[in-house]
């Protein structure tokens, strides 16, 4: 704010710093706007299909049950299953606890920071912990703002988006976005040009997943199946399938559920 008295002495100064100060705001909403207009325009139709902004902007995390099942080529007749809980919480928190009858394993993300750990299902002192590399945590990193964003913004965590034209997936006309969060993190999302419905998503390691059925909550769709097919270090086709039973919007989590753990039985 300028004191009145200083007004004669400034005005040539006041009258560039007002012209300064104009074109500054009309280079930003220009900026804006150009922001705006790069933004392919299948994600306003794929945001709408999932469910309307209000909701879609105040997630602040996400809560899924359910139960995986993984099958492997090699021995198609042979599944394995495990009840899954997988948590994502804004800004940057993931937990996925996967419970079988052998093991029960956590993987879980807080910031900067990534954790694994595996404990025998029937002896709490046999189990093993590990931090995870740097390469990991910007992986879970990116998972976490893939399911919280609902496709917008990437560019506030160091991403872009590419439009790379349509494809047609299983028969449906889709154009192909992609997510670039790295080199070596990208996923390839495959919207149907209808509706905007997510039909297909392939990561830059070959993998592709499919959602099927659908559950609502707080207004937004989330699938009631998602089929993941990958390969293993064998080079062996695996397919992961998790059910989801229920799905949570906006609970509040503690900071400790995400945080690496003492290094001791929980």
């Amino acid at each position: 704010m300028v004191e009145l008295s200083f007004l004669p002495a400034i005005r040539h100064h006041s009258s560039l710093m007002i012209w300064f100060r104009l074109h500054l705001i009309a280079a930003a909403l220009g900026f804006a706007a150009a922001l705006q207009a790069a933004e392919p325009a299948i994600i306003a139709r794929a945001r709408a299909f999932v469910g309307p902004e209000a909701a879609l902007a105040a997630v602040k995390s996400l809560h899924y049950t359910g139960t995986l099942v993984t099958t492997n080529s090699a021995e198609p007749s042979k599944q394995e299953r495990a009840a899954i809980e997988i948590v994502f919480q804004r800004p940057e928190q993931q937990r996925i606890t996967s419970t079988s009858d052998k093991i029960i394993e956590v993987t879980s993300l807080d910031g900067y920071e990534g954790w694994t750990r595996v404990q025998d299902a029937g002896d709490p002192t046999k189990w093993r912990q590990t931090l995870l590399g740097p390469d990991q945590v910007k992986r879970l990193r990116a998972q976490t703002w893939e399911n919280l964003a609902f496709f917008r913004g990437i560019e506030r965590v160091g991403g872009r988006v590419e439009d790379q034209g349509p494809a047609t997936v299983e028969g449906v006309a889709c154009q192909k976005i992609a997510f670039i969060h790295g080199p070596n993190i990208i996923f390839y999302r495959f919207f149907d040009v209808a509706t905007g419905r997510l039909v297909s998503t392939e990561t830059e390691n070959g993998g592709i997943s499919r959602e099927q059925g659908e559950w609502r909550a707080n207004g937004i769709r989330f699938p009631k199946t998602l089929t993941m097919t990958t390969k293993n270090a064998a080079g062996q086709t695996q397919i992961v399938t998790i059910n989801f039973e229920k799905v949570t919007v906006n609970e509040t989590f503690p900071a400790k559920l995400f945080a690496v753990p003492a290094m001791a039985p929980r």
